[in-house]
């Protein structure tokens, strides 16, 4: 039958309709949402992935970043399934820094690579979510927060609790006096992590740019047992326990306590269960002086005792009782010891799941996204969880040099003790200085 001129015309647009109903979800800007680019891929960056699908009515993730090509492409290959669309894949950092679409990036790389990134983005326009520890080393926080404040964009660090509903509440009422003047907090890890053995020396496998890998870190020669995990324990791109997990419970004491940078450190621990190449402790206590409270870190890495019957938490001492707090509740205790409540979101947390997809997560993200449209305060701006994370590195360089550290409560530095105060920072490969990068 012959159509008519409207009929026709009607006909196509609606077929265009369908071909790019798709498509139209991946235009920049489209339905107002921001553009996000994830950049570290291997681990945490899925739970990035899942908290930007939930909150898909305000954010999109228009580009993922890694330079493995293999785990770019799994990545892709997850995202298609999960998102409905195909996020364009990217090796080089640099590239995404380059584009005006792009709003924000999310950084789940090395440690030694998370205040670069950062800065640069930063510099480049861009707002941040970048994981827990937000740098490698105090000098650099200090760099980071500085740049945050020089350009203005938001930058959100990944301690997700701080956007917990249960332990937004509970912090509220510890410090609206359920149980009186808190005075001491207890915060503990426990895993049972395995020998990471003795490396080799062995080619750089065709997948991986190991010198964009490397980027700010001195270079060094490519080993079997580093990549894509184990760089955690080695000084030249990880921070040991204490920064990988230690900064959520440490942060959760400090903001319960009302506190910032400490009197004193002190820390001793080794690596006691295996004799590899970490180079880290695998058991550590860690202790934080104030002037009236206390924070102590229990890292144990290689043993699965539980404290409180629990993987990983924090316990807030007052005069009047105790609250024991972790990702999954919290419960109450009066001050002989005698549980009166409790509150259970009904999830159950392992130290042993390394990426961490959760509606904590999911809730943070939604604050950075809020913050960027509608101004709404951020839970963990850089400048707050930089406090947690120095102190952790401090706790660092009190193990290293073996002796009690005396800070400047007002900025966290090592008072009257040069040694100590030399490994305040690092050095990096000529030309791969925190910078604004073009």
């Amino acid at each position: 039958m012959a159509m008519t001129r409207r009929e026709l015309v009607g006909g196509m647009a609606m077929a265009g309709m369908a071909m790019t109903a798709k498509s139209y979800g991946q235009i920049a800007g489209a339905n107002d949402r921001l553009n996000f680019a994830v950049i570290g891929l291997n681990g945490r960056g899925y739970a990035h992935l899942s908290s930007l699908g939930t909150n898909k009515a305000t954010a999109r993730v228009s580009h993922v970043c890694d330079v493995e090509s293999n785990i770019l492409a799994k990545f892709q290959d997850e995202a298609e399934k999960e998102l409905g669309y195909r996020p364009r894949g990217v090796k080089d950092f640099r590239e995404i820094l380059a584009l005006k679409e792009v709003d924000a990036v999310t950084i789940a790389t090395p440690e030694h690579w998370h205040t670069p990134m950062a800065i640069a983005a930063l510099a480049a326009g861009k707002h941040v979510y970048v994981e827990k520890p937000l740098s490698h080393n105090p000098a650099e926080g200090a760099m980071l927060v500085a740049a945050q404040r020089k350009y203005g964009r938001l930058a959100q660090m990944g301690s997700q609790q701080r956007s917990s509903p249960h332990t937004i509440e509970i912090v509220e009422k510890i410090q609206g006096g359920l149980i009186g003047r808190a005075y001491y907090g207890k915060a503990f890890y426990q895993n049972v992590r395995k020998s990471i053995g003795v490396g080799k020396v062995v080619p750089v496998p065709a997948t991986l740019d190991w010198e964009l890998w490397q980027g700010p870190a001195p270079r060094r020669a490519y080993k079997d047992n580093v990549q894509p995990y184990n760089w955690h324990w080695f000084r030249h791109w990880g921070t040991g326990e204490t920064l990988n997990n230690g900064t959520h419970e440490v942060d959760v004491c400090r903001w319960a306590l009302g506190v910032e940078y400490p009197r004193t450190v002190t820390a001793s621990g080794g690596r006691y269960h295996f004799k590899d190449d970490w180079e880290f402790y695998d058991t550590l206590n860690t202790s934080f002086e104030y002037e009236d409270r206390l924070i102590e870190w229990e890292g144990k890495s290689c043993s699965g005792m539980k404290f409180y019957g629990r993987d990983r938490g924090a316990v807030i001492v007052g005069t009047e009782g105790s609250v024991l707090i972790d990702r999954d509740g919290y419960e109450i205790y009066d001050l002989k010891g005698a549980k009166t409540s409790e509150f259970r979101v009904g999830t159950v947390t392992s130290s042993a799941d390394r990426i961490g997809r959760d509606s904590m997560t999911d809730a943070h993200f939604a604050n950075l996204i809020a913050g960027i449209r509608t101004g709404e305060k951020l839970h963990a701006p850089v400048a707050v969880g930089n406090v947690a994370v120095t102190m952790l590195q401090l706790s660092n360089v009190a193990w290293e040099v073996g002796r009690e550290l005396h800070l400047d409560p007002a900025d966290g530095k090592i008072v009257g003790d040069a040694e100590a105060m030399g490994l305040w920072g690092r050095t990096y490969e000529p030309g791969w200085e925190p910078k604004t990068w073009g």
